[in-house]
């Protein structure tokens, strides 16, 4: 497979992500559907977490068994950093952004915390809530199709055309689903997206998968794929209690349940087209 072959092909991988972003224009959504759609994102996304966990994980025990310590405490220590920076960076980011908005409104002469809560999207000059989120969710999803990208341009760099086709072909369907899971909290937002920011979302989300097939063709470095794992798992994680929060706000504990469940079924079902497949 030449290099603009494999190129195209990542491109086309994370393209599909685009397929399930139509859905965050969708108005007058019912809070329960709301809350299932913010269930089923949260069961891709879990397994997301475990996916990427898994294969972090992996060459750091394969270094613990054959006895290097050395190299087992380096990525052991990459893989803690990166997790670290992942979710808490994103706890303090909103922290922040929280206290701007509450400071651009609780001025001289203001009612109540109350107001801000209810009025502080129109206060201030921003992204609201929902459209954070799912901000958050692409940059999750980015760091980890980033990897995903990497796997696809090494399987090319090292002849195995037939692992980079199925790599290719499974890490679109994910991508269409990981779609779904970023518009998941903008379904019946006050103001709808426009479909620029729509794109945007796409480009956060699918374009490190062709960023990453890109180098994978190039250079893989063990280390910096590990630290990318961990930086997705992160934000992965602060990603998915703040979808739980929104799902025990806007409707039942059933209703959440099989949303993620569904999900997750999503989520193993591409998996298991890979595995398969032989890849």
């Amino acid at each position: 497979m030449s290099t603009g072959q494999t190129l195209l092909l990542g491109a086309i991988a994370g393209a599909t992500i685009f397929l399930g972003l139509p859905i965050g224009r969708m108005q007058n959504v019912s809070a329960a559907t709301k809350a299932f759609l913010a269930a089923v994102a949260t069961g891709i996304l879990l397994f997301l977490f475990w996916d990427v966990l898994s294969q972090a994980v992996e060459p750091i025990e394969e270094a613990l068994t054959a006895g290097h310590d050395g190299r087992f405490l380096w990525l052991a220590s990459l893989l803690l950093g990166g997790f670290f920076v992942g979710l808490m960076s994103l706890v303090y980011y909103d922290v922040w952004m929280k206290r701007r908005r509450r400071r651009a409104f609780l001025g001289p002469g203001a009612a109540s915390t109350a107001e801000f809560e209810q009025d502080h999207e129109h206060y201030f000059k921003g992204l609201s809530p929902a459209r954070w989120l799912a901000v958050f969710i692409a940059t999750g999803i980015g760091l980890h199709n980033f990897s995903e990208g990497l796997a696809i341009g090494q399987a090319s760099a090292s002849d195995e055309v037939s692992l980079a086709i199925v790599l290719i072909i499974g890490f679109g369907l994910h991508n269409a689903t990981e779609g779904l899971g970023i518009c998941a909290p903008l379904t019946g937002d006050r103001e709808q997206p426009s479909w620029r920011f729509l794109a945007l979302l796409g480009l956060i989300g699918g374009g490190p998968t062709f960023i990453g097939t890109v180098i994978g063709q190039a250079w893989v470095n063990e280390s910096v794929m590990i630290v990318f794992f961990a930086l997705a798992a992160g934000s992965i994680l602060y990603v998915v209690m703040e979808l739980l929060n929104v799902g025990r706000v806007l409707a039942s504990k059933t209703v959440v349940t099989w949303g993620i469940l569904l999900g997750l079924f999503l989520g193993f079902s591409t998996d298991f087209i890979l595995v398969a497949a032989g890849a």
